[in-house]
């Protein structure tokens, strides 16, 4: 069998490309690049495909974090707390307003921050909450949320892996004050290059972040508050207008392919990723644990199957954010996470085929290679 990578985007593109080329021919035939049509219509949509009344177009999932933040009041000695078990930019954007990350360990099963850590986090300069939606679960949101109202805390959703995911019948995004998107190429929906959305139901954070995303401006050249150039550009607007109509057939796809892993997978030593009655996994990825992890991601290469590790070095353990001031053990269900973590691919145009050379290799490994271990989920 050919080889398998973790995602193949020529094949998206190849699937719906007369689509995309003629969004693309639309907009180069207007001329018209930065902040159009083309946006407009998108942030409606998407407003309307999340369940809320706003979207903010913006340059990147980063710099809607960021932007979303700013619009909260977030800023210099302010703290924010997050997890660690994240992509950087999560981290990146908080530091970026000038406040500071505190850092919160991970309920295992779910790989997101843990709720009952959060009182034990807090302090009197803590302003804002980020949830992040990780592998496309949903984060159990309803204590996050209780515990922001009773503290009187932003919560601001981390949706950039978490397209169209549910929790208890609602859209993410939709839950908390705020939220960020990120259209990454590699998400569930991705653009042809960097981009981003902020998405809320607050008419006020909605108009903040409109002003932050370009200068301030409320007229042209006319800076009524500090802000920055963080734009969606038409282009992307139009491909993700485009496949914005086809997001929910893929997601499906997601989860059948999902599906047929937990089938296939469901008597080796892997722990399987956690399904839960009140959320809908889109599995953005399809993360599996074990204690030798590394040994099956390179016996899986060797037979043509990619894999990646989302993600090796726990944010807190990198030495960017040493000033921190964590220390190796001090999230525990984090760091131990990230030892034993692999994303097996999952993409929509896998094949049912595809996917089960991919199980077959992995029992093989268990049958010839790995050691027996007790699982730690």
């Amino acid at each position: 069998m050919e080889d398998i990578p973790v995602i193949d985007l020529k094949k998206q593109y190849e699937s719906i490309r007369p689509e995309l080329d003629d969004a693309i021919a639309r907009v180069l035939a207007k001329g018209s690049f930065i902040l159009g049509a083309e946006v407009t219509a998108f942030e409606k949509e998407f407003a309307e495909y999340c369940g809320v009344s706003h979207a903010v177009g913006v340059a990147s999932g980063t710099e809607a974090l960021q932007l979303a933040l700013l619009a909260c009041g977030v800023g210099e000695n302010d703290e924010v707390l997050t997890t660690a078990h994240t992509a950087v930019a999560t981290v990146s954007a908080i530091e970026a307003t000038g406040a500071r990350p505190v850092l919160v360990d991970i309920d295992p099963a779910r790989y997101a921050l843990d709720p009952n850590l959060l009182e034990k986090s807090i302090t009197p300069r803590t302003r804002a909450i980020i949830p992040v939606h990780l592998y496309g679960c949903p984060v159990d949101m309803n204590p996050v949320i209780q515990f922001a109202r009773k503290k009187n805390l932003f919560v601001v959703e981390d949706c950039s892996q978490a397209h169209g995911a549910l929790y208890e019948g609602r859209k993410v995004g939709s839950l908390g004050d705020i939220a960020a998107f990120s259209f990454y190429p590699t998400k569930n929906l991705g653009a042809f290059g960097d981009g981003g959305a902020v998405v809320t139901d607050n008419a006020e954070l909605a108009e903040r972040v409109r002003l932050l995303r370009q200068y301030g401006w409320k007229e042209h050249y006319i800076s009524s508050v500090k802000g920055i150039n963080s734009r969606l550009d038409e282009l992307q607007a139009a491909i993700l207008r485009v496949k914005l109509r086809h997001l929910d057939d893929w997601n499906l796809r997601r989860r059948e392919l999902a599906n047929l892993y937990f089938e296939l997978l469901a008597d080796t030593e892997l722990v399987l990723p956690t399904l839960s009655e009140n959320s809908l996994h889109v599995f953005h990825q399809f993360v599996v644990r074990h204690p030798q992890r590394d040994a099956l991601k390179e016996y899986l290469k060797e037979r043509g199957i990619h894999s990646l590790i989302h993600y090796p070095m726990p944010i807190h353990l990198q030495p960017a954010y040493a000033e921190l001031g964590y220390s190796a053990g001090s999230l525990p269900n984090t760091e131990l996470a990230s030892r034993e973590v692999l994303s097996l691919p999952l993409y929509p145009e896998l094949t049912e085929e595809q996917i089960r050379w991919v199980c077959q290799n992995v029992i093989d490994f268990f049958d010839r290679i790995a050691k027996p271990f007790f699982k730690s989920v």
